[in-house]
């Protein structure tokens, strides 16, 4: 029965499963410890966990190198340095764009909806803030001084930048050059084949990721602090479906429906796992088999959106200012709401994909504004669902900026962007 629906399907009716039986399980332990006791001990904290686990490692396990080797292939197929500068200085330019939009209509949400005015200040949970860097710091600590240091360590910018290097050094070494990009492209096959493989197992690790979220915290922590849920949840809607398909629109002469429709099992991967780098497989293929983005491109714009592109996490740290603001009944003026826009920016270079990391950031942009980092604790509940919702947003805009530079380029294949089958992987039995 399992392989007459698709990879998204499965994967959907996954999500939905571990939803609905996720609460019911944490509804019926409130008022049953012993079964509480079992369902942690035995699922949550036992097989479940365990799934999870082994299904996130899995991901990260290819995302070094997928991104060492398919840089190294992209930028080694470049026609040289003008060409890879014109391309780089696109997609940074995109990407801070969609980054500063996603914040300006962030603030702009808050300002009008109001989250935080009536808001409780006691604090019922102890956050430790984790110190940011310095942005100079930041810009320095990107370029690598070991890079199987910084493989070992996972420091993406660092392995993006010596993939680079090296990928330009090959398009410029003769035969030795095309000899072993040769092989590294043998070896972007091997690792684009398990992808394929481990795909066909993400309903199952979505279902014991999805289960443990629900089981744990409810829904009921959404009630607590729904002005500011739903406020961010509507700007995460409003910059994944109307602001990528506009641009999609405007500069790609692209169709926004098209686009969507393909983007559905990035979106439900990244909900699932709520880290761009775990779903990075899984949006590279679906740019490059599915929306037609030559390989060239798709190898440097989306490893690089993983990385700098958090449109997402902009969003919930803009509304998350401005309600910490509003419930501390602080002055939020304009001088406040542009530095808040400027750091929320550049707080994302550098960020890492990883659950949970937009908090960490949230807590130097409030420092620069003169707002106690501690409200931070105000919504840490709800700030588990809103990651898996805000990563979800992060992969879409990678997805679209690839489309766009793609065919500025003229490395978009629009038969296969157009065909609605291109692409899609079925499940097997």
């Amino acid at each position: 029965m399992q392989a007459t629906f698709s990879l998204t399907k499965q994967i959907m009716i996954a999500m939905i499963a571990a939803i609905v039986l996720g609460t019911l399980t944490e509804q019926v332990a409130q008022n049953w410890p012993a079964f509480q006791h079992a369902v942690q001990v035995g699922l949550i904290d036992g097989l479940f966990w365990l799934i999870g686990k082994v299904f996130i490692a899995s991901l990260k396990l290819l995302v070094v190198p997928l991104v060492l080797v398919s840089l190294i292939c992209g930028a080694a197929s470049l026609g040289g340095g003008a060409q890879l500068g014109r391309m780089g200085t696109k997609t940074i330019v995109l990407y801070l764009i969609t980054t500063a939009v996603a914040i300006t209509l962030a603030m702009l949400a808050a300002y009008l909806i109001q989250p935080g005015v009536g808001a409780n200040l006691e604090s019922t949970s102890e956050f430790a803030v984790k110190e940011s860097k310095p942005l100079m710091q930041v810009l320095a600590d990107i370029f690598p001084t070991n890079p199987i240091s910084a493989m070992a360590d996972g420091n993406m910018l660092q392995i993006i930048i010596f993939a680079l290097l090296l990928g330009v050094a090959l398009n410029h070494s003769g035969e030795a050059g095309q000899r072993i990009k040769s092989n590294f492209e043998d070896w972007n096959e091997v690792v684009m084949k398990l992808i394929t493989m481990l795909m066909k197992l993400a309903p199952y690790g979505v279902f014991a990721l999805l289960f443990n979220v629900f089981a744990e915290k409810g829904l009921g922590t959404i009630t607590e602090l729904a002005a500011y849920f739903f406020t961010v949840v509507i700007v995460l809607i409003i910059q994944a479906f109307v602001i990528y398909p506009g641009l999609l629109l405007m500069l790609a002469q692209l169709s926004p429906v098209t686009f969507l429709a393909k983007m559905r099992n990035v979106q439900l991967f990244a909900f699932s796992t709520a880290s761009s780098s775990a779903t990075l497989p899984v949006t590279m293929r679906t740019v490059e088999k599915r929306l037609g983005v030559d390989n060239k491109i798709a190898s440097f714009t989306t490893p690089l959106g993983a990385t700098l592109n958090m449109d997402g996490t902009a969003i919930m740290q803009g509304v998350a200012t401005v309600f910490i603001a509003q419930a501390y009944g602080a002055d939020f003026g304009l001088t406040a709401a542009l530095t808040v826009v400027a750091m929320a920016t550049m707080a994302t270079i550098g960020t890492a994909g990883v659950p949970g990391v937009g908090l960490i950031t949230l807590s130097m942009v409030l420092t620069q504004v003169d707002l106690n980092p501690e409200g931070i604790a105000l919504i840490i509940g709800v700030d588990r669902l809103l990651d898996m919702m805000r990563t979800a947003v992060n992969v879409t805009g990678d997805a679209a900026v690839s489309c766009i530079v793609a065919k500025s380029e003229g490395q978009l294949d629009l038969d296969t962007f157009n065909d609605p089958d291109a692409g899609a992987v079925e499940a097997e039995s």
